[in-house]
């Protein structure tokens, strides 16, 4: 192998508890980091390598903050060297817990620390990167590889193109605002302002000056000109964000604007012009309000010139472990643990789960669990999904299996155990009869001993 795959990264603290000869040295490429030096280890450690932390040589509490920086990798296969009495250190015992992937206690032996390493490198090679072929605003919250996902950018990357109004319309969470973002991004527009507006924050007396601005002295309180929103975005793209929730008065305010791409401040006997694109979300059916009267169905055919609509977590198949592996190691890399990921149980869990809060709940049971829990790996229980671990999904296999066997006992049982006629009603050959009934394992002597009882059929289920 490799001198960089091979790497050994042993930290330890000036006098180092572990002399050179229990170190394993055959095929390993050592790099000392002394965590009592001025000018610590600063660059980035090898992705793949291991590493030994010579706890037995440090000062605690004094070195574990050098001790936490240096060892914040989790790329690195860590494992702790100490003496039997640091474990009952509560500080480190929860470091060994959290970071490394074993420890061992001294003494030991170059055999034992070489099997330990090699063993931790080992299990962090089998960390499962976050996607082969991810697409990732710039931002790096939008990801996906789902069907629905890569339709989803193949629309902004059309849409970015042209100045038409959009809609984007989905369930609350889903990320509407971060696709009206990549539409400017993708846009001829990037490079001016993205206004973002959310049109239910705003008290219904203010949304006319927010949008539009005001003049000095055109109500009370108004001592100084206002730029609106809407102007301060010239150039750029602004996003009226909850869009269901605005004003019928204010709706007419903003169709006028739409047709004439002009505002006027309040207070302002003129017109101003002003070159913006108009991308709109709402978790709400627009079109369904617009029958019911509660928004301006001339506004809604302007605003829905193009529509998206944001496809929710659980149409997104197997994104919802994708979006968890990206949203822990952002997570983990802001709280310093090692967390080396999701156990079996969570990924279970999060797959049977149905998100009704969507990706905006994702993110706060991942980051509940990265917070409040020290378990090296976060579970079903960890993320409050517990009662979805006994769940088991069922495969269409299973089911015909299930039916066929079903209607198999059902056709012995109308004809009383006699196998030749079941399997005339069943138009399957006696032969191939017999082959099911032992693939099932069904027991024919019993079965015809309770036919002979004459016991009721409606005891066989």
């Amino acid at each position: 192998m490799d001198a960089v795959t091979r790497k050994l990264y042993h930290v330890c603290r000036g006098k180092r508890a572990l002399p050179d000869a229990v170190l394993p040295h055959n095929g390993w490429n050592i790099d000392r980091i002394d965590v009592g030096a001025r000018t610590r280890h600063r660059t980035r450690l090898a992705a793949g390598a291991g590493g030994l932390i010579d706890l037995a040589s440090m000062k605690f509490p004094r070195d574990m903050e050098a001790l936490t920086d240096v060892i914040a990798s989790r790329d690195v296969g860590w494992v702790a060297a100490l003496r039997p009495e640091q474990l009952e250190d509560k500080s480190i015992r929860s470091l060994v817990r959290g970071r490394c992937m074993s420890y061992v206690t001294l003494p030991t032996t170059v055999d034992e620390l070489g099997h330990a390493v090699g063993h931790a490198r080992g299990m962090c090679s089998l960390a499962e990167p976050i996607a082969a072929h991810p697409w990732t605003v710039m931002d790096g919250e939008m990801i996906g590889s789902s069907d629905a996902m890569l339709q989803l950018f193949r629309t902004i990357r059309k849409v970015a193109i042209c100045n038409a109004p959009v809609l984007i319309q989905g369930e609350s969470g889903t990320g509407k605002e971060l696709t009206a973002l990549s539409i400017h991004r993708y846009s001829a527009r990037r490079h001016a302002p993205f206004v973002a507006i959310n049109c239910g924050a705003i008290p219904e007396h203010l949304v006319m000056s927010e949008l539009f601005g005001y003049e000095r002295g055109a109500f009370t309180g108004a001592n100084e000109r206002k730029t609106g929103r809407i102007e301060a975005a010239s150039g750029g793209t602004v996003l009226l964000d909850e869009i269901a929730d605005l004003p019928m008065k204010s709706q007419a305010s903003l169709l006028r604007f739409l047709q004439e791409h002009s505002i006027e401040r309040l207070g302002c006997n003129g017109s101003i012009d002003v070159d913006v694109r108009i991308v709109c979300a709402t978790h709400v059916d627009l079109k369904q309000a617009t029958l019911e009267g509660r928004f301006r169905e001339d506004l809604y055919h302007r605003l829905s010139v193009l529509q998206i609509d944001e496809p929710p977590l659980r149409a997104r198949g197997t994104d919802v472990e994708l979006l968890a592996r990206h949203l822990l190691d952002q997570l983990r890399a802001d709280s310093c643990r090692r967390i080396r990921g999701f156990s079996d149980d969570a990924i279970r869990a999060m797959r049977t789960h149905d998100w009704p809060g969507n990706v905006r709940e994702l993110r706060n049971r991942v980051w509940r669990a990265v917070v409040l829990f020290d378990n090296p790996v976060i579970t079903a229980s960890d993320l409050g999904l517990a009662h979805y671990v006994g769940t088991r999904t069922v495969s269409l296999d299973q089911v015909r299996r299930r039916a066929e066997q079903h209607a198999v006992e059902r056709a012995l049982m109308r004809h009383r155990g006699r196998v030749a006629d079941a399997a005339r009603e069943l138009d399957i050959s006696r032969v191939t009869l017999y082959r099911l009934l032992e693939s099932y394992g069904f027991d024919i002597a019993a079965f015809l001993s309770v036919i002979r009882a004459d016991v009721p059929l409606t005891t066989v289920r």
